[in-house]
């Protein structure tokens, strides 16, 4: 196939578009480096099936020639107001991704008469009130406060994907990403994941919030993509969770990341800055990923972690 893939110089846009070159598609890559980086596509430089079009995903969208599926993956999506990648710093961009950027996507897949991918969010459940979240809960989300400008975009972005799927018979799907970790993840994005391997790998003392009972349900991004791969491959219009099941509280993957670094500087806990409507839980229900793909994550968090630390250590310059 040929792919468009939105937001291709992101974490998760990058790596899907090594998949599926991988997997001999052609990708068209699409991205204005709001938050991407062109460090993650740099290595696709000279490959014969990937090209590159920097552009704003909320203006129109224009590409030529024949495509059979388009992806789109475009919008910041860390929750941390100290990062400058962070949605709560790039509020309007955020919004306009979510809103112009899926509209104009969902053109492009109209007039081409072809498949359609939304990159959707486990936030879109808010901080939730069922647990664990299946696909069939509505969420327990604030339209107004801080995270709503990344809440309430993605849950437009669903609403408009179904809406092209009933009234313009659009082949669309919707994939609702959780907790994902692995290469090429922004250093200073203000994530659990990029904070922890940073201080551990300087020997530092791990800073948790609170008490640490909030959870998480971490997925390495190759399981993730894989995921996401046999969704577009699909034929299935309803929303997809594609995460980890395996629960754990920061306080435990805290310990697991001293265990593996060797970090013997402990834990620090510090009073809880999480900021309004950060989840306490958060855990995927899988059973429709299992049923209709036959996905479920194979990676542990510890094995998905070793693969990860080289990376953070070439760019911390501790390679």
């Amino acid at each position: 196939m040929r792919i468009l893939i939105t937001g291709a110089a992101g974490f998760l846009g990058s790596n899907l578009c090594d998949r599926l070159i991988a997997e001999d598609h052609e990708v068209i890559g699409m991205d204005n480096f709001i938050t991407g980086s062109p460090d993650n596509l740099a290595h696709l430089a000279g490959n014969e099936n990937f090209s590159f079009i920097r552009h704003d995903v909320s203006n129109f969208i224009f590409v030529p020639g024949k495509i059979d599926a388009v992806m789109h993956f475009a919008s910041p999506a860390s929750p941390n107001p100290n990062s400058p990648f962070g949605y709560l710093n790039l509020p309007i961009q955020t919004l306009k991704a979510g809103a112009l950027g899926t509209h104009n996507s969902l053109g492009v897949a109209r007039a081409q008469n072809t498949r359609f991918i939304l990159a959707s969010t486990s936030e879109i459940y808010g901080d939730p009130l069922e647990h664990p979240q299946t696909e069939d809960y509505w969420g327990h989300v604030n339209p107004i406060g801080p995270r709503s400008v990344y809440d309430e975009a993605k849950r437009f972005a669903e609403a408009l994907t179904m809406a092209y799927h009933r009234f313009h018979d659009v082949d669309t799907r919707v994939v609702r990403i959780f907790n994902t970790y692995g290469p090429r993840m922004h250093l200073d994005d203000g994530r659990v994941v990029p904070n922890f391997l940073q201080q551990a790998l300087q020997n530092q003392p791990l800073t948790v919030y609170g008490d640490g009972s909030q959870t998480r349900s971490f997925c390495y991004v190759d399981d993730l993509i894989e995921g996401i791969y046999r969704l577009l491959l699909s034929d299935e219009h309803q929303p997809v969770n594609i995460g980890n099941p395996v629960e754990t509280t920061i306080l435990e993957f805290a310990e697991t990341i001293n265990a593996i670094t060797g970090n013997t500087a402990g834990i620090v806990y510090k009073e809880d800055a999480r900021g309004e409507g950060d989840p306490q839980q958060r855990q995927p229900d899988i059973t429709r990923a299992k049923e209709i793909l036959g996905w479920e994550p194979k990676i542990s968090v510890e094995e998905g972690l070793k693969r990860t630390i080289p990376y953070f250590k070439a760019k911390m310059g501790l390679a």
